[in-house]
């Protein structure tokens, strides 16, 4: 056995690195030499081999990105502006905050590439929110709700169903209805 000079846990005599903090060890095997060829008798015929030996240091630079322009999406804030909360479906309780300018609400499908903000799927065994349900955004200070062209129809206070792609205004503890799924909108002070 081998004793580690830094944290001085044993170690196989065959290894060459501490298990426990990977320091190399004092009285290790040595790696093996890397292959020499033999020496050229006949000068006619050479052979020419590259090994990692041949190859000449090289200062890596780090590798800064070009600058992108940005999308029209704005980049999501660190903390939320916004939540739904659940209040009738199958998980009342259930808390989603919004952190971004505009959020989607629907049900996750990786196949079509769905992958919406507040994802009902789990909580909406009944399949009656679209995929592509309604979109929550904030413009100007006030927030607005979007019926995305849903199959079950989004309401807000139980109103008239919204019309596909007409923007209505939601304010601070407003009921907010998708497919089955009752929600209550709150803005974060």
């Amino acid at each position: 056995m081998i004793n580690c000079p830094t944290c001085n846990s044993a170690n196989s005599e065959l290894a060459r690195f501490c298990d426990n903090c990977g320091t190399r060890l004092m009285g290790a095997p040595e790696a093996e030499p890397a292959y020499q060829p033999p020496p050229q008798t006949d000068s006619s015929f050479k052979i020419s081999a590259a090994t990692s030996l041949d190859i000449p240091n090289v200062e890596l630079q780090p590798i800064t990105p070009p600058i992108m322009e940005t999308s029209s999406a704005p980049a999501a804030d660190s903390r939320a502006h916004a939540s739904l909360v659940i209040e009738r479906g199958d998980s009342p309780g259930t808390n989603f905050e919004l952190f971004n300018e505009e959020s989607m609400i629907g049900r996750w499908d990786a196949d079509n590439g769905i992958f919406p903000d507040v994802d009902l799927d789990a909580h909406d065994s009944d399949a009656k929110v679209s995929r592509r349900h309604a979109k929550i955004y904030r413009s100007g200070g006030a927030y607005f709700i979007e019926d995305l062209g849903s199959t079950n129809g989004t309401y807000v206070n139980r109103g008239r169903r919204l019309l596909p792609g007409t923007p209505h205004i939601v304010n601070d503890n407003d009921e907010i209805i998708v497919g089955k799924t009752f929600l209550r909108f709150h803005i974060v002070k």
